[in-house]
C-alpha cells in the first residue's frame, strides 16, 4: 500500500497569517488535502476529492450552482484545472477507471467537487452525512456547504451506520465494502453530524488518520495546549453543527496524537504545513 498526499484546490483568503499562521504576506494559503492510495488488490483509493473539473470549468453556473459565490470570494478559492484529482491521478500514469473507491469525509463543497469525474468509482460516506446533505436545509451554511449538482449523477454510494468497534478509543467503521481492512472510517460529528475521520494502517503498523475538517490548524495537534488562528478559529464556529461535539472530539484527537504520537500520524484537510510535511514524508 502507498499513500500519495494531494492538495485539490487552494484557498487564498485575505488575512495572511491570520489563518495560515505562516504567510508574510496579505494573502493565505490553505490547502484541499486529499489521500490516493494505491492498494495491492482493491485499485486506486481516493480520500475525497477536493475540486473537480467541473468546478473548474462552471463553478458559478445557474439556477444551482456548484460552488456558492459568496463562500469562493471569502475564501479566494483559486480554481486550478492541474490540482484536480484526476488530472494529478493521470500525471501519474493512472485513468480514472482505475480510482475504485473514494472514501468522504463528508460532502461539503471543497471536499467532494471531483466526484464525477470518477464515475466508475464506488463512494463511501456515513449515512447521516448523506441524508443531511440530501435532505430539506435550513439556514444559509446548510444552503451553501451541500451543492447537490457536485454529486447527483453518482449512482454508487455504500453508506454507513456508526458502530460500537474502537480504534484507540474511537468508535470506528470496519470493513467498509470492497476495501481492505486497513481502511476505517472514524466518526468525528461536530462539524457536520455525518463528518469522519478515515483511517489508514500503513506499511510497518504505523496509522495516518485523515481527520477532515474536525480541525483546522497544525497547533490544535500535538500540543496538551491548543492554539488556532483567529481566521481558522472562526472559520471552524461558522460552519458547526454542534460546537461541544466539535470541541470533544477535536479534544480526544488532541490527546490521542500526543499520547500516540509515536504510532499515529493526524493530519486535517486545510493545514499547508501538515500537508506539505506529509507530501515529504516529514510529518509533524
Amino acid at each position: 500500500m502507498r499513500i500519495h498526499h494531494l492538495n485539490c484546490g487552494t484557498d487564498c483568503p485575505l488575512g495572511g497569517a491570520l489563518f495560515d499562521g505562516r504567510s508574510r504576506g496579505p494573502i493565505g494559503q490553505l490547502v484541499c488535502h486529499c489521500l490516493l492510495i494505491e492498494t495491492d488488490t482493491n485499485g486506486l483509493v481516493l480520500v475525497d476529492t477536493g475540486f473537480g473539473l467541473r468546478d473548474v470549468a462552471h463553478p458559478h453556473r445557474r439556477p444551482d450552482p456548484r460552488i456558492p459565490l459568496a463562500w469562493r470570494a471569502m475564501l479566494n478559492i483559486r480554481l486550478r484545472e492541474e490540482e484536480t484529482a484526476i488530472r494529478q491521478i493521470e500525471a501519474l500514469g493512472y485513468t480514472a477507471r482505475d480510482v475504485r473507491h473514494i472514501v468522504l469525509t463528508h460532502l461539503d463543497f471543497d471536499h467532494a467537487g471531483g466526484l464525477e469525474d470518477f464515475p466508475d468509482a464506488t463512494v463511501h460516506v456515513m449515512r447521516r452525512e448523506y441524508d443531511d446533505a440530501t435532505g430539506p436545509h435550513r439556514g444559509v451554511v446548510a444552503r451553501n456547504r451541500w451543492r447537490a449538482p457536485q454529486w447527483n449523477e453518482v449512482d454508487r454510494w455504500c453508506r454507513y451506520g456508526a458502530s460500537g468497534e474502537s480504534w484507540f478509543g474511537f468508535d470506528v467503521v470496519r470493513d467498509l465494502d470492497g476495501l481492505p481492512p486497513e481502511i476505517l472510517m472514524v466518526p468525528l460529528p461536530g462539524h457536520t453530524w455525518g463528518h469522519a475521520g478515515v483511517a489508514i494502517r500503513q506499511p510497518g503498523g504505523r496509522w495516518l488518520l485523515h481527520a477532515g475538517d474536525a480541525y483546522f490548524y497544525r497547533g490544535e495537534m500535538r500540543s496538551a495546549r491548543r492554539h488556532c488562528t483567529p481566521g481558522l478559529r472562526a472559520y471552524q464556529r461558522l460552519m458547526e453543527v454542534d460546537a461541544t461535539a466539535r470541541m470533544a472530539n477535536q479534544a480526544r484527537l488532541r490527546a490521542l496524537s500526543v499520547e500516540r504520537r509515536e504510532s499515529v500520524t493526524i493530519a486535517c484537510a486545510h493545514d499547508p504545513v501538515e500537508w506539505e510535511r506529509c507530501r515529504d514524508g516529514n510529518p509533524l
